[in-house]
This record gives C-alpha cells, structure tokens and sequence, in this order.
C-alpha cells in the first residue's frame, strides 16, 4: 500500500466511524417497520457505496451503543430461515437526537463545501 492510499484509507475510517450512527438513525427514521441489521445495511448498499467499506459487521457494534443509549429500541424475533433477528426501530429520544445531529452535520458540510471551494479536484 502506498502512503497515499494509506492516508486515503485512514480517513475515510475517520469520516465514516462520525457519520455511521446519523445515518443508521436516519435510515431507521425513514422506515415504515422496525428492521433488522442485515436489511439496514442492504439499504445502505443501494444508497451510499463506501460508508461501510464493504463491512457489514460494522454496523452492529453501532446499532447496539445506539439501543444502549436510548436512542433506538430492539426486540428478538424467531427467524423462519435461520437464527433469530434483533429488530432495530428509532425511538422519540433518537428523533430528537436525529434532528439535532442532522443540524449540526448541515452546518458542517455548508463549512466544507465552502472551504474547499477553489480546491483542485
């Protein structure tokens, strides 16, 4: 690996390990029924190459400080093919933690888009 690539790689775990848990909560905010890990993470696949560069398993540490915290609820549910699924829906805390987060992330990106404005592409 090149030392390009390697700081290339270093920030992008950076920037994705802060926008992780604002989209996990957005993405369960916009559905119409509590999900599982492995449906979020089809969802995100479709919408956003690269957030969790190709892994998976790294929005179940998430969803679990996010339930931890409040901010999402969870149930067991048997599975008809396989073992049982841990169904994640975004709780009324996690909506107002939503809005607040998705304020400051506005904030943030306006700031970087017009700092790097004249920046070589």
């Amino acid at each position: 690996m090149t030392e390009h690539e390697s700081h290339l790689k270093k920030f992008q775990k950076e920037l994705s390990a802060g926008t992780v848990s604002l989209v996990l909560l957005a993405v369960l905010d916009q559905a119409s029924e509590p999900m599982y890990g492995y449906q979020i993470a089809k969802r995100l696949e479709r919408s956003g190459e690269g957030l969790l560069g190709g892994k998976q398993s790294a929005l179940y540490p998430v969803l679990r400080n996010l339930d931890a915290a409040g901010l999402l609820a969870s149930e067991v549910e048997p599975s008809v093919a396989g073992p049982p699924r841990r169904y994640y829906r975004i709780t009324p805390p996690g909506r107002d933690v939503l809005k607040a987060w998705v304020e400051h992330w506005n904030a943030t990106r306006d700031f970087v888009e017009s700092t790097l404005e004249g920046t070589p592409r």
